[in-house]
């Protein structure tokens, strides 16, 4: 089997080379990350001018790409390059990430939107996130990655991804695994303004995530989270409020009666 690894914290950050070399193990692995940090990026992609790439040395892979893009450029860029060289890619793993991506912030989120974009084209996808700026135990996602990297996604949705975050602590300290839903992430946070060199004003964001009292592992992420388990949670590109159509068409849509006329 062959995995396309990409990222959003760059190709020269740990956690990528980790899980590339990790999934090295057992598949064919394939990388392409930006040049650069790309966090926060979104499902963003280039289409005003070409985006440059080179093939990059790394560690235990079977070719590697650093390509100036977005993460989403990366898998769209990434399968087109392959495919060119003959590579059929079967599955996207998108991280490791450094910080988590709970919740709302999967919107924001470079390493959530990567693993998104392989399911647009068809391909079973996940993203990683350890719930630290610089992780320090990686084991625990590793061996996940090794079991989802397994799963006949066919029983479930071939076209699903699933979004797994771990806390940062030894094995022994993790309570265990939660399937999940997406809960809603909130901030203390600011800009402070910044003078430019350029004699202009800008503004820097900061801010550090809300711990909510009393949320459980068994409400959404964010409380998996909190109380120490790894959460995982499948996402879908399919943004419809399906519950909500029946309320819009009641007070959106005209009647019949008067749609005739």
């Amino acid at each position: 089997m062959n995995i396309l690894v990409v990222n959003d914290d760059g190709i020269y950050a740990e956690g990528i080379e980790r899980l590339a070399a990790a999934l090295s193990e057992t598949f064919d692995v394939y990388v392409c990350a930006p040049h650069e940090q790309r966090s926060a990026s979104g499902h963003g992609i280039t289409i005003a001018s070409p985006v440059e790439y080179e093939f990059a040395e790394f560690p235990k892979v079977r070719q590697a790409i650093s390509l100036k893009g977005t993460p989403a450029d990366c898998v769209k860029i990434g399968l087109e390059i392959y495919k060119g060289l003959g590579v059929t890619i079967d599955k996207v793993f998108s991280g490791i990430n450094h910080g988590a991506n709970l919740g709302t912030d999967t919107l924001y989120s470079g390493t959530v939107s990567a693993a998104l974009e392989g399911a647009m084209c068809g391909l079973p996808s996940a993203a990683f996130s350890i719930n630290a700026r610089k992780p320090k135990q990686f084991d625990t996602a590793l061996e996940l990655a090794h079991r989802i990297a397994g799963l006949d996604y066919s029983r479930i949705d071939p076209r699903m991804t699933l979004n797994v975050n771990i806390p940062d602590l030894e094995k022994e300290n993790i309570k265990g695994v939660k399937v999940t839903r997406l809960g809603i992430r909130e901030y203390n946070e600011w800009y402070e303004k910044v003078s430019l060199e350029s004699g202009n004003v800008g503004y820097r964001y900061s801010g550090y995530p809300v711990f909510y009292e009393g949320l459980t592992c068994d409400e959404n992420d964010i409380g998996a989270d909190q109380e120490g388990y790894v959460s995982v949670t499948p996402l879908h590109f399919d943004l419809t409020g399906y519950d909500l159509m029946g309320k819009l068409k009641e007070v959106i849509e005209p009647p019949e009666s008067e749609s005739n006329r």
